[in-house]
């Protein structure tokens, strides 16, 4: 990570890639057909978390009966799948969670080059990663800090796994939160009036203002019923590109987030007028994180506009990296490089050319020593 207004451009130190080696060991793409039920397919690895818990997951089906869906009003409620991660006292003998259901991972194949044109649209088993979270772990005892994680649109929750799960192995809670219409998948318990047990996306590549603006509202209104349904009145909030948008506008509209994480979100509408967080000076911390690679006019000037009311909020960058270094796409998307599924120029478009053993642990560490400082364990 680098203030954006250093000079030059940040290399990074063959140092910080030994010290990070570590991390990746077990992560490199193999050829496994046995291990991925897909003859030739990679097995694609996420790295390991590097706290001293281990972490339990367990799935919430939560519904809020006061909204109706703003994607599809057939539904008549709005409902969200969340994932809580929690520190664990033992997770051995519990079964690791896969990143995505056979389900959900069914319909991303579909999906995958769609949302994410750079993806391939065959060759990838993507029921076969798991994360290093074990299903129905039980938790430590003990009510800990807790933190929601918005992804960006077009994106699951699942995305954004290994980051959450780093966080739970040193202490938080985590709850991951799916935005049903915008997220590409979300799988339900099962089906009802309205829709399928497998929700995909109605997100197209010609993002209009009003849809935008739908996006964002919505998803602020999620996160704000995640912590009136769980009953958390203390919490902090980080989300990456629409969820690092909605991340900071929640911190702006509800007291009990405390501190929040945009991870290269856009703090205006797509006419250009700012969200109301940029417009009015924010008292509690807030974090904005981007890439080099994803930098432009519009996000220079809207966040501009933020930092300079001044107060708790500071912005740093990550070189050689593009925007989805914030994802699991940093450690995904290079194992389908090396395994002739990506061309380099697809990679560099994604998550930039930053090797992983360096931009990933970056990512974390800045996430997690934020809020260390502002949302003690």
């Amino acid at each position: 990570m680098t203030n954006p207004s250093a000079p030059g451009r940040r290399s990074f130190a063959k140092g910080a890639l030994a010290g990070a080696a570590a991390l990746f060991l077990t992560t490199t793409a193999t050829g496994s057909a046995a291990a991925s039920g897909h003859p030739g397919a990679p097995l694609l690895r996420l790295p390991a978390p590097t706290g001293p818990y281990p972490v339990g997951a367990r799935v919430l089906h939560l519904v809020d009966r006061s909204r109706n869906d703003p994607w599809d009003t057939r539904i008549g409620v709005r409902e969200l799948m969340v994932t809580v991660l929690r520190p664990a006292v033992n997770g051995r003998g519990f079964p690791r969670v896969p990143q995505l259901t056979p389900g959900a991972a069914g319909a991303f194949a579909v999906l995958a080059h769609l949302v994410r044109p750079h993806l391939p649209a065959a060759g990838v088993d993507w029921a076969a990663t798991l994360t290093h979270a074990r299903a129905g772990a039980p938790p430590l005892p003990g009510r800990r800090p807790a933190l929601l994680y918005s992804p960006g649109g077009g994106d699951a929750r699942t995305m954004g796994s290994s980051l959450a799960i780093d966080l739970a192995s040193h202490g938080w809670t985590v709850l991951t939160v799916d935005h049903p219409g915008d997220a590409s998948e979300v799988e339900f318990p099962d089906e009802r009036p309205g829709r399928d047990r497998i929700r995909m996306t109605v997100l197209r590549p010609d993002l209009d203002a009003a849809t935008f603006r739908t996006m964002i509202e919505t998803r602020v209104a999620d996160l704000r019923f995640v912590l009136d349904a769980l009953g958390l009145d203390r919490a902090g909030v980080y989300g990456h590109s629409a969820g690092g948008t909605a991340a900071a506008q929640a911190l702006h509209e509800d007291r009990r987030i405390t501190a929040a994480v945009n991870l290269e979100g856009y703090l205006d509408r797509m006419d250009g007028e700012l969200l109301p967080v940029a417009r009015q000076r924010t008292d509690r911390p807030l974090l904005l994180a981007g890439t080099d690679g994803f930098r432009d006019a519009r996000l220079d000037r809207s966040w501009a506009a933020l930092l300079a009311h001044g107060g708790p909020v500071v912005r740093r960058q990550l070189d050689d990296a593009h925007h989805w270094a914030f994802t699991d796409y940093a450690a995904l998307v290079p194992q389908l490089e090396g395994a002739g599924l990506m061309t380099a120029a697809g990679r560099a478009a994604m998550v930039g050319r930053a090797d992983p053993r360096v931009t990933v642990p970056a990512v974390r560490d800045l996430v997690r020593s934020f809020f260390t400082r502002h949302l003690a364990r």
